[in-house]
């Protein structure tokens, strides 16, 4: 007797979203299944991998995270001219840590000059990503927002607490936002019901469930990254049925294994493979929950997953 695969019936999909311009935008979401069920249903977009460019020299990174990218951490555009020509990313997440008021501090106009250079010199997709801090991301996020009008940028955090006014400008500048709320399935509903009412379209709007590394409370995210994805393609819940994006790079890479020397323990192994295994693992973990943009930091950690899409799409 011929053993019949069982297959569930999923009644919602996933939207679609462009992101960028011109040639080298890229489209993600439309599954109409589980993450990589393609036994049951469509994955039409493959998600999509970011890396990661600071706007200030990084301190702090362990140096297997630097060494990639030795020679231009003081230059922005440079950095993602490498991640683009070096390393083939496909999406460019500009960090924009020189903006925290507990660091640099650097204001509005200064900092969005640099996302406008940095978005005038690559044609991938660019996501802009804040400090969370509110008063200050909802300063500098306008300004982007309005220096780079028309470039469908990537907006976020945007969270319950500054959503009104940098929505407005996402809204009147043309930019898809990333709502960002506390690892919790109704708070990330109530957010894009916010940003609904207060004029963002579906096509616009991305959700950010905010994430952790493996070791560090990665199964709780998956849960609930796994509870929106069942609400959003069995349940009908149109508030949920958004592409997902995870920036997963800074939760890494700020962790202690990743950055004690091989010398200070070596029971752990290589510092180097410790860290881009960590990401690679914590990165495919996230996958397989449901996200369609990952914002990565190392080049070997990206050829990984990259190489396990490919083998869970060839299976």
């Amino acid at each position: 007797m011929a053993f019949e695969l069982p297959k569930l019936s999923y009644s919602g999909q996933i939207r679609e979203i462009a992101l960028g311009k011109g040639d080298k935008a890229v489209t993600v979401g439309g599954e109409m299944s589980y993450p990589f069920h393609l036994f049951e249903g469509e994955m039409p977009h493959l998600p999509k991998i970011a890396m990661e460019v600071y706007d200030t020299p990084p301190e702090g990174w362990a140096e297997a995270a630097l060494e990639p990218f030795k020679g231009v951490t003081d230059d922005p555009v440079a950095w993602a001219r490498k991640c683009i020509d070096d390393y083939g990313a496909e999406m460019i997440c500009l960090q924009l840590e020189s903006t925290d008021p507990n660091g640099l501090d650097r204001n509005a106009p200064e900092a969005a000059e640099i996302a406008k250079k940095v978005a005038d010199a690559i044609s991938v997709p660019l996501i802009i990503w804040g400090t969370a801090n509110h008063d200050k991301d909802t300063e500098v996020l306008r300004k982007v927002c309005e220096l780079c009008q028309g470039k469908n940028l990537i907006i976020g955090p945007v969270e319950e607490g500054d959503y009104k006014k940098i929505a407005a400008a996402a809204i009147g500048y043309r930019h898809t936002v990333a709502a960002s709320t506390p690892i919790d399935i109704n708070l990330a509903k109530q957010l894009n019901i916010l940003l609904g009412n207060l004029g963002i379209a579906d096509e616009r709007l991305l959700i950010d469930p905010t994430v952790s590394g493996i070791g560090y409370g990665i199964e709780y995210c998956y849960s609930v990254m796994e509870r929106i994805r069942v609400a959003a393609l069995t349940q009908q819940d149109e508030k949920l049925q958004l592409p997902i994006i995870c920036n997963i790079a800074k939760e890494t890479w700020k962790t202690k294994e990743v950055k004690m020397p091989t010398e200070e323990d070596p029971k752990l192994g290589d510092a180097k493979k410790r860290g881009i295994l960590m990401e690679a693992m914590s990165a495919m973990v996230l996958l397989l929950a449901g996200a369609d943009i990952l914002v990565m930091r190392h080049p070997e950690a990206i050829g990984l997953v990259r190489e396990m899409i490919a083998e869970l799409v060839a299976s």
